[in-house]
């Protein structure tokens, strides 16, 4: 299954509000950390229900794409979003529709793994970035973080399984400075005491702390030259 049917489907079912909710446990650490500015251009790869931009325009910045490679994906944000200052579009990562040197800040919360050529994609986010402009890459699915390695075989679309040394050499290649990495721990999801385990999804109290608490998500800031 292609990613454009995989995500009509979740959309289509309503899982992205799903998503948004999961998510914004460690997107809001990650989005409280980008340096916006008043009239910034943001462009949110991988935009889901369009909840990142929503909450960055609470921050002025001035313009928001949201891009997604599901028609339905894209079709939800919009009706969800009462901005007109925000955009919605479907497209590849592997070819961006912006033009060289168009965009302040590129951001992508647990999608970036889906993109068909992830090398091409950083030099597609490198192309579109002003100089200065920055990238932040959040991702829950990478080596260290063991307990996520499953979620490949509950998916059709193969995924990039990158190490954080991964991200950084691969930004790097793509001409992004390396400015940041870090793993943003998720503490609001709660995690029983040793007696209730094993649980319906967790074996282990040690294994779900791993995934959460040790690892979470895993942040990579790029630079643009």
């Amino acid at each position: 299954m292609s990613v454009r049917a995989e995500f009509d489907e979740w959309a289509s079912a309503g899982r992205d509000r799903g998503m948004e909710d999961r998510h914004w446990h460690t997107a809001k650490h990650v989005l409280a950390r980008m340096p916006v500015e008043a009239g910034d251009t943001v462009l949110d790869l991988g935009t889901g229900s369009g909840y990142a931009l929503r909450a960055l325009r609470e921050r002025d910045v001035g313009r928001g794409y949201g891009l997604d490679g599901a028609p339905e994906m894209a079709r939800n944000a919009r009706g969800y979003t009462d901005d007109d200052a925000i955009g919605f579009l479907v497209g590849d990562f592997d070819a961006l529709p912006f033009a060289d040197d168009s965009v302040d800040h590129v951001f992508s919360m647990e999608a970036f793994y889906y993109a068909t050529n992830p090398h091409n994609t950083l030099e597609e986010v490198r192309r579109v970035l002003k100089p200065g402009g920055t990238f932040y890459c959040a991702v829950n699915y990478f080596a260290e973080s063991e307990q996520t390695h499953g979620w490949q075989e509950n998916i059709s679309i193969d995924m990039t399984l990158w190490s954080r040394a991964e991200y950084r050499e691969a930004f790097r290649e793509a001409g992004l400075y390396v400015a940041e990495q870090d793993a943003i721990p998720d503490r609001e999801i709660e995690i029983p005491p040793e007696s209730a385990f094993p649980t319906d999804e967790w074996e282990r109290r040690e294994a779900m702390v791993d995934r959460y608490r040790t690892w979470g998500t895993l942040l990579t800031v790029g630079v643009a030259p």
